[in-house]
Parts: structure tokens; sequence; C-alpha cells
């Protein structure tokens, strides 16, 4: 970016262009997990539906945990964008970078964290199905996972005090 001044057209554009990028995968990739985390879950609940109704209660509960970290990346877009908004065309590209470095690690850390705890919950309503007393092991489990989780949002939220 040899020649190209550092409050130019273009570098202003390109700091917005990177910080909304980041939000956008906030929210996007997070989405994207839950709904794959919803769907393990769902698939399952479905199968054990088919042959015990009764347990849907339970299957319910354990299949709106992935949905969570979705939540997350909703709560870290709705601040960073709010941000965005008031740094406007007076963005510098370093602030961009906190805000694209944000969205990577919201949106990695709720994705993966999102669909290794459908593994888990979706385990757990099989197990549940087939009569086994594994509902309150398995809301501990897929709380694990959902920490790493909420270290994210916690980090992103901390970023936040370096714009």
């Amino acid at each position: 970016m040899e020649g190209v001044l550092m409050d130019s057209p273009a570098m202003l554009a390109m700091a917005q262009v990177l910080a909304l990028v980041g939000v956008g995968l906030m929210v996007g990739l997070t989405g994207a997990g839950a709904g794959i985390g919803f769907g393990m879950v769902c698939s399952a609940t479905m199968g054990v539906l088919k042959k015990k109704p009764e347990l849907f209660g339970s299957c319910l509960i354990l299949s709106a945990i992935p949905s969570t970290n979705g939540l997350y990346g909703f709560v870290a877009f709705f601040l960073y964008n709010a941000k965005v908004a008031e740094l406007g065309a007076s963005m510098t590209l370093y602030q961009a970078a906190i805000i694209f470095g944000a969205g990577v690690a919201v949106a990695v850390g709720c994705t993966i964290t999102c669909i290794y705890q459908a593994k888990i919950a979706t385990n757990g309503i099989v197990a549940v199905g087939q009569g086994h007393n594994v509902f309150g092991n398995t809301l501990i489990m897929a709380a694990y996972p959902e920490f790493y989780a909420i270290l994210a949002l916690v980090a992103s939220i901390l970023m936040l005090g370096m714009i």
C-alpha cells in the first residue's frame, strides 16, 4: 500500500469494510453455528419422539442448548455495530482491525463450541430416549463448551475498550 496516505478515502473505506466484515462474522457465523447445532439436536429429538412422545419436555430443553451461542454473536454484533456507527468515517485502520479481530474471535469461538455442544446434547437426547437417566448429566456436560463461547463474548467486550 505504498503511496497511499493513511487518511486517504481509500484507507478510510478499507477500514470501514474491514470493520463491517468483522461485525457481519459475529452475527452470521454464530447464527449459522446455532442453526447447525439446533438442527442436529432436533433431528435426534424427532427420532426419540417417534417412540416416546412423553419425553418432549426433556428433549426440548436439551435441544435449545446450542441456540445460546447465536445469541452471544448477536450481543457482540449489537455492541460493535453501535461502535461502527459511532466512529463512522473517522474510523482508523487500527480500530477496524480490533473490530475485525473481535468478530473473528466471537464467530469462531461461538460457532465451533456450538457444534460440539450440539454433539453432546444429541448424544444425551439419544441416551434419554433409550431410557438412561442422563438428562442432568447432559446439561452439565453441555455447559462446558458454553463456557468458552462466553469467554469469546467477554473477550470481545473487553476489546471494545481498546478502540
